[in-house]
């Protein structure tokens, strides 16, 4: 049985509940809060990928499941890996009527553009609703069967070798870097603006390989027309229990995702508390725990408000940590 861990701002109303909030209690207040008009629901990457499709899956559900009097509208927000809508969050301070599916460019992003004006650490967290995973991919006819044979190749072929990934100087690019210096490779990247760009044109073989997440990639795999190599995470997962990780073959190379939803900055608490509790009951529902079972993610701890913030601040010191350590360059000139 899954333990859920909730997040210290959960646990904190609980212990205020007697604290008077504009005329009532804090709980009071967010159980009168609730959305008036259409929620716009923006998504950091492009059409197809994997933040594409979890944004869009929670959005059914919460239709579905009746969770909110008002409809969460998708809305893709891809350009400048992200850049765009960080910004547009950022403009849409004290708005309690948009949200932000967010991936590692939530981090990055803000990091590389230095300029872009934005501080993530000002916005509203909201809840984590998985933790996503890597894979390295090529054609399923590829010749290339193992990690260490991957790596050969790529030395071997150079800037002829090509990576597709979505976007520069996030994720994707990222992790190709990581593998670069691991190997002492020196190969192209090719940016598309979403996975599901990425996973398309690796079975059209307009590049070699790629590092989908699994969501993006899985209906490529089950068609038997890509084949994964190596996994990117700590411990083999239950969704692909034969292929190897990189760790496990003497490769430090673990890399994860965070599916995150997050709130403009200032926007109000009772807004927050109220967009927790219907992604914490989203979170907890058989739906969403079968597809993170079924692509891969780990969905076994809900964190949210205060809890979320001390992840997002981990996590931006990590990857200023791991762009120190490919170099910046690496990850936006590829």
């Amino acid at each position: 049985m899954r333990t859920i861990r909730k997040s210290a701002l959960g646990l904190g109303l609980a212990a205020i509940a007697g604290a008077a909030f504009l005329g009532g209690t804090v709980q009071q207040a967010a159980a009168e809060w609730q959305p008036r008009k259409p929620v716009e629901f923006i998504i950091m990457a492009g059409t197809g990928g994997g933040a594409d499709q979890i944004a869009r899956l929670m959005q059914g559900l919460i239709q579905q499941k009746d969770l909110s009097p008002r409809p969460f509208i998708p809305i893709n927000k891809p350009g400048g890996s992200g850049a765009e809508a960080l910004r547009y969050m950022h403009d849409k301070a004290g708005d309690d009527h948009t949200l932000l599916v967010t991936l590692n460019s939530f981090y990055t992003t803000p990091l590389v553009q230095e300029n872009l004006g934005v501080d993530i650490a000002e916005f509203t967290p909201i809840a984590r609703m998985a933790i996503d995973t890597f894979l390295l991919w090529v054609p399923a006819d590829s010749e290339i069967d193992s990690l260490e044979a991957f790596g050969e190749k790529i030395k071997a072929e150079g800037r002829n070798w090509k990576m597709g990934g979505t976007g520069t100087g996030q994720e994707d690019s990222i992790l190709t870097a990581m593998i670069e210096a691991e190997f002492g490779a020196d190969i192209t990247y090719i940016p598309y603006p979403g996975g599901g760009d990425v996973a398309k044109n690796l079975v059209g073989k307009h590049h070699d390989s790629t590092v989908n997440n699994p969501a993006e990639q899985n209906e490529f795999y089950r068609a038997g027309q890509s084949k994964p190599i190596v996994q990117f995470t700590e411990e083999r997962m239950e969704a692909y229990p034969d292929v190897p990780t990189a760790k496990e073959l003497g490769h430090d190379i673990v890399y994860f995702m965070q599916r995150s939803v997050n709130g403009p900055p200032g926007m109000s608490e009772e807004a927050q508390q109220w967009y927790i509790s219907l992604f914490e009951e989203l979170f907890n529902s058989q739906e969403w725990q079968d597809f993170c079972a079924s692509d891969g993610l780990t969905c076994d701890e809900f964190v949210a408000g205060e809890d979320l913030a001390a992840f997002h601040q981990t996590n931006i010191e990590r990857h200023k940590a791991l762009i120190d350590q490919v170099g910046a360059d690496a990850i936006v000139s590829q």
